[in-house]
């Protein structure tokens, strides 16, 4: 029988892994820094990457990476009106064709599609009019990259807010 947490019990302020993965398993850290290299080739805007993977932590309900990609965007200057309405993309005037383009992308490769495919031919064709193909593959790769961390954000639970590099301390 499974159990729930009480929607108003307290929130611990320690991650639920004692230990941080990457001191468990060092090599985590190459691929950090292979894929934030990979994302990082400048064919599309970080601000576009970080309003992605923003999303992503939205829909896969992480705490820890919605107030990270949040203040990724913050620390960018990107306005509060564009970040909170990532929520609410699809008629925000806050952002561009291409910027929804992206995050239609990310949504559909993270949610089910009971009716069919998750990326339908129509959806890449409107994503594939906004990028060329390295700026596509690196969104590809973007999408991936918050994936990668979703099983670390889900699983060891890092307490939110804290550094990036030390939320573990």
């Amino acid at each position: 029988m499974t159990t729930t947490r009480s929607i108003t019990a307290e929130i611990p302020s320690r991650p639920r892994m004692a230990t941080d993965p990457a001191e468990l398993v060092p090599e985590l850290a190459d691929v950090s820094a292979a894929l934030f290299r990979a994302v990082g080739n400048r064919s599309i805007p970080r601000g576009t990457v970080s309003l992605v993977q923003l999303r992503a932590g939205q829909i896969v309900g992480s705490t820890y990476l919605t107030v990270l990609h949040t203040g990724f965007l913050r620390k960018a200057g990107e306005s509060e009106e564009r970040i909170t309405s990532v929520a609410t993309w699809q008629d925000s005037p806050y952002l561009t064709a291409a910027e929804r383009a992206a995050l239609a992308l990310v949504e559909a490769v993270l949610q089910p599609n009971p009716y069919g495919e998750r990326v339908s031919d129509e959806l890449y064709a409107e994503v594939a009019a906004h990028y060329d193909e390295k700026a596509l593959a690196t969104l590809m790769l973007a999408i991936g990259q918050v994936n990668f961390f979703v099983a670390i954000a889900l699983i060891a639970k890092p307490v939110p807010g804290k550094a990036f590099t030390d939320p573990w301390a």
